[in-house]
């Protein structure tokens, strides 16, 4: 079968959409691009079983939806797999309405955090074929491509896997609820050239050397109980590659496409033997001498001699979601972390040489101003310091699929229902001090970007020539959060 995975051009005011490999979606005036591993491991297992797979980012490749449609009609795909987010969703609908118009031969499948949560919302309104839910899509579009191909394109639903909407005799039918039972090691690497890997090599703000790229070793967090994150619903249970493969994986990403840094994107990276063997891996295997490594992590999960360990086996760049400086919240969005204890976290991260990058929201309903001028002044006081090199701030969205979501129900606390809302452009739930003082405060922290003593620390840290152009490119993305962020 000729299949395509693709990101159609999303066109708006708002900026460039940050769609694939996001847990929360938002438009960025800087344009940013992340490698979106599932698709690029649905890519790359579509192509090892003997279909013709093209890869078609345009967003990534800034197309006009007007050339999207001459390729779209050009090419006359068999399949179509587009991964879609809240905020973007009716224009997807739209979207497929348009295309199933243009070429109706084309079957076209929707994948994603909110589809897998109401997958009969998106089969009700829009014409699409099927509704991969779960977050392991690449197994069940592979398993849904060779069904269709093995049948002549006739879908015999008994052969395909649980967690799969599709149409019959005009109705909505399912295979059941996913089932993330699939072995992530028999997954091939993914083919970096098929996907094009170079869209996402530079234009991605983590990065200090370049190029860079991602890698996934495990789906998706260990903790998976943040009631603000909608990837526990793709994810409920956290399943890891062996220490060994991702190891191999690095060794082919330094030795075929000399690669300076890579971010591992697994929700939190994986601890315990696991990290103890992986560091050691790229001690061994001398790897920590050719390449960088970057990776997210819960504060309080790891010793200062692991941090340390870290250090050793290459990783700089570790990201750390502390959401809130205030202990209820953390409580209310079930951190299940103490503030006390993530700052001196994040002081030993720092001690054993790695650079902390720290996530922080504004927005929650039950924050009046006293607890948001406690985050702005921890969020700068991390920067300030130097306890942390790097820090995110936005605005927490209730995605619909979410316990947070659902908590915003039972309190009448959300001012829209409207899923373009949902973008971060604005706040969507009712707060004691209203939108402008939100953003206020998102603004406030990313200014410390002109506080003296952050600036001074940071010239203190060059090193060379790579540490200029990261300071160069991290300029350009404060000020484009700022913008992000304007009144």
């Amino acid at each position: 079968m000729k299949v395509a995975i693709s990101y159609p051009p999303l066109e708006s005011g708002k900026g460039v959409p940050l769609l694939g490999q996001n847990r929360q979606f938002q438009w960025f005036n800087s344009p940013t691009y992340i490698y979106p591993m599932v698709p690029a491991y649905a890519a790359s297992l579509l192509q090892s079983r003997g279909h013709e797979v093209v890869w078609n980012d345009a967003i990534a490749e800034q197309w006009t939806f007007a050339q999207y449609l001459d390729f779209y009609k050009a090419e006359a795909f068999d399949l179509v797999m587009l991964e879609t987010k809240t905020p973007v969703l009716k224009m997807h609908w739209a979207m497929v309405k348009q295309l199933k118009e243009l070429v109706p031969s084309t079957r076209i499948v929707l994948v994603g955090d909110h589809v897998t949560s109401f997958p009969e919302e998106t089969m009700e309104n829009c014409p699409a074929d099927y509704v991969l839910t779960g977050g392991n899509y690449d197994f069940l579009l592979a398993n849904l491509c060779d069904v269709l191909r093995d049948c002549g394109g006739e879908l015999d639903a008994s052969k395909l896997e649980p967690g799969i909407y599709y149409r019959k005799d005009g109705a909505v039918c399912s295979t059941g609820r996913f089932i993330l039972n699939h072995d992530l090691n028999e997954l091939p690497f993914i083919d970096r050239d098929l996907t094009k890997w170079r869209l996402y090599s530079e234009k991605n703000g983590n990065y200090k050397r370049l190029p860079g790229t991602y890698t996934y070793a495990a789906r998706d967090c260990w903790y998976h109980k943040c009631t603000f994150c909608s990837w526990t619903t793709i994810y409920p249970e956290y399943k890891v590659r062996s220490p060994e493969k991702v190891l191999d994986e690095i060794g082919m990403l330094i030795e075929k496409y000399h690669v300076k840094e890579i971010m591992d994107d697994s929700g939190a990276f994986p601890v315990g033997q696991w990290l103890h063997d992986f560091c050691n891996g790229m001690i061994a295997r001398g790897y920590n001498k050719k390449v960088i490594m970057d990776c997210n992590m819960r504060f309080c999960a790891l010793s200062f001699d692991e941090y340390k360990l870290m250090h050793k086996a290459g990783f700089r760049f570790v990201l750390f979601g502390l959401e809130s400086a205030n202990q209820a919240t953390l409580d209310r969005l079930h951190k299940g972390e103490k503030i006390e204890e993530m700052i001196e976290s994040c002081k030993l991260a720092k001690k054993a040489g790695l650079s902390p990058h720290v996530t922080i929201m504004f927005g929650y309903p039950w924050e009046g101003e006293e607890e948001i001028a406690r985050t702005v002044k921890t969020g700068r006081m991390l920067l300030q310091k130097g306890y942390a090199k790097t820090l995110q701030s936005t605005i927490v969205i209730p995605y619909p699929c979410t316990p947070l979501y659902r908590e915003c129900k039972e309190n009448d606390w959300l001012q829209t229902e409207n899923y373009e809302e949902f973008d971060m452009r604005r706040p969507v739930m009712k707060t004691p001090v209203g939108d402008e003082r939100l953003k206020e405060a998102v603004q406030e922290v990313y200014k410390v970007a002109f506080n003296p003593e952050f600036i001074l620390r940071r010239l203190l840290d060059i090193r060379s020539i790579d540490d200029v152009k990261f300071l160069f490119r991290a300029a350009g993305k404060v000020f484009g959060h700022l913008l992000d962020f304007k009144k």
